[in-house]
């Protein structure tokens, strides 16, 4: 299983399916959450003759809602059930962000994870 789907998988019951790869369609019933691979840092051998047969990535995962209190509730139900899933040996790598998108009048969460996978 891909770390994508992994993330998928952990996070789509706590938004009915609402969970999208690096944007959600404008017509997405909100709240929805968006994950999006910002990087990672490469597992390497000083043996450069061993392939690594696991890849550590960093994710950044945002939660989309209407109001303040249900995004931060939200968001840490999300910080949860990626912690729990074991084969993403996940690490939270920062607190949440809180943010507002006044075009959409929005509340957002961001927060970034790293999973070795």
């Amino acid at each position: 299983m891909t770390v994508e789907k992994s993330i998928y998988d952990a996070l789509k019951g706590l938004v009915a399916d609402e969970v999208y790869p690096d944007v959600a369609p404008a017509t997405a019933a909100k709240p929805y959450i968006v994950y999006q691979q910002i990087g990672g840092i490469a597992i390497n051998f000083l043996d450069t003759t061993t392939i690594p047969s696991k890849r550590r990535s960093r994710f950044q995962v945002a939660v989309w809602g209407e109001t303040r209190k249900a995004v931060a509730a939200l968001a840490a139900q999300a910080e949860d059930a990626l912690r729990a899933v074991t084969t993403l040996q996940t690490t939270v790598e920062a607190s949440p962000v809180a943010i507002y998108e006044p075009d959409t009048r929005l509340y957002g969460s961001l927060q970034d994870f790293s999973f070795i996978s």
